[in-house]
């Protein structure tokens, strides 16, 4: 089942910075945001911490409606995600929470989204593989050190189409739960 916003409160005239994500629920999010001070960078603000699963960048208006199709149609399992470890992308500098084995249904939720993403005319931003991670922290110089932590358990039950403002917000326009 789908639950979103009110279509007046998210509508643009201009177009929607948009992307998939997993969405995780307030405690999870708590335990993702205790692993910043791990990561070296400026700190992403705790409330926009995500598994992004499909980034789109800016759509027009008229790419709400059959984006919430693509999420209503998506078969959204629960998953069993384990972070447990840290990473670094040089190009963009940025410090990342992940998990040594991601889950084989984690993966196969994405491929599915991404070939329904593309059945209906859409180019999904890929950076090559799949990398699932959470971004802990932009303009980092350098990988977070290795230091041991305690893995973040995440049962994750929502895949949400979530919209980026320009002030910084990230608000998700419609959640799928599983």
């Amino acid at each position: 089942m789908i639950t979103n916003q009110p279509p007046d409160a998210i509508i643009q005239p201009s177009g929607h910075k948009l992307f998939f994500a997993l969405w995780p629920d307030e405690d999870t999010r708590a335990a993702l945001a205790g692993l910043q001070p791990l990561a070296p960078g400026r700190a992403i603000a705790p409330a926009k911490l995500h598994l992004t699963l499909a980034f789109l960048g800016q759509q027009p208006a008229a790419a709400l409606a059959p984006l919430l199709a693509i999420l209503e149609g998506l078969a959204v399992p629960e998953l069993r995600l384990r972070i447990d470890c840290l990473g670094y992308f040089q190009r963009p500098r940025i410090a990342w929470a992940g998990m040594s084995t991601p889950p084989p249904a984690l993966l196969a939720l994405q491929a599915e989204l991404m070939a329904r993403l593309e059945a209906a005319g859409f180019s999904a931003a890929t950076h090559g593989q799949f990398k699932p991670h959470v971004t802990l922290a932009r303009d980092a110089q350098s990988a977070p050190p290795a230091t041991p932590f305690a893995p973040v358990p995440w049962r994750a039950a929502e895949v949400a189409l979530v919209e980026s403002f320009p002030s910084g917000i990230y608000l998700p326009i419609a959640v799928k739960h599983a």
